[in-house]
């Protein structure tokens, strides 16, 4: 979220400190992206094009791509605070921008996928062929359309606010449905699913439910921290460096967002620590 201010950057140093804390968090992070897409590279190469990747992993490889992203964002605003280049901070700012949209809808789309998989599994299977590749397909490049769009809210706070605040609020509600769909069949299985494989059938919907409880916790995480800046921002009883330290402060919640994705993809291939797939 951009804030003009009259105040030369360098003479925020809370500021400068809280933004510099947060940078290096994400460049510590920089690894795990990237071991992320490796893990995808070495199954691609291994299973060859005639597999069809599962769309929970192929949305979680565009996240952390997105991640990337925003981490050369954060750098050239970095650069730009210390060497006091307002230019630089400013495009440093509209790179990484293209991050809160796609980790919102990203997760929507990977708790719609772990939806249908448990509440349509008919048509989930039906969607993994080429039809749904199509669609996945689409919906990616539609949320990278929405990342670059965003971009140029970045001068108009107000659009970028109710935008902003638009796709949040559309994503957790989606989430919502999602999550109380998969409990009522946790809770109420249809016919067909008793007998040896039960067991079975219960703890793959059970993994898809935890799958969306843990994503749409980080969301209600980023709605709360978006919600307490905006008021804030909007009572005006901030000066311009306050305004800063409460924005860069807040921006601590959207570390969960994401971690989310990759953690529960190392998860799936039995890469963290006492995991097993």
């Amino acid at each position: 979220m951009a804030a003009n201010s009259s105040v030369p950057l360098a003479d925020c140093q809370t500021y400068i400190f809280f933004f510099t804390a947060l940078y290096v968090v994400y460049i510590l992070l920089v690894p795990l992206f990237i071991f992320v897409l490796y893990i995808g590279f070495q199954r691609w190469r291994k299973r060859g094009s005639a597999t069809t990747t599962s769309h929970t992993d192929v949305f979680t490889f565009h996240m952390v791509t997105l991640e990337l992203i925003g981490v050369v964002g954060y750098t050239i605003y970095c650069y730009g605070i210390y060497s006091n280049q307002t230019f630089l901070t400013k495009v440093g700012m509209i790179v990484f921008s293209l991050v809160s949209p796609g980790q919102a809808l990203f997760h929507m789309l990977t708790c719609v996928e772990r939806y249908l998989a448990v509440v349509h599994p008919v048509i989930y299977l039906r969607l993994r062929r080429g039809g749904g590749v199509r669609i996945r397909n689409i919906s990616i490049g539609g949320v990278w359309c929405i990342c670059f769009v965003s971009t140029t809210l970045d001068d108009i706070l107000i659009a970028f606010i109710i935008i902003g605040f638009g796709y949040l609020v559309f994503s957790l509600i989606v989430v919502c449905f999602c999550s109380i769909s998969v409990l009522f069949v946790l809770i109420r299985p249809g016919p067909g699913e008793g007998g040896g494989k039960r067991e079975g059938v219960d703890q793959s919907k059970q993994r898809a439910f935890y799958t969306i409880m843990a994503i749409m916790a980080t969301l209600l995480l980023r709605f709360l921290s978006n919600l307490v800046s905006t008021s804030l921002y909007m009572s005006s009883v901030l000066g311009d460096c306050g305004e800063k330290v409460m924005l860069w402060s807040l921006f601590w919640f959207t570390v969960p967002s994401s971690l989310v994705l990759p953690l529960l993809f190392l998860q799936r291939a039995g890469k963290l620590p006492g995991c097993k797939h």
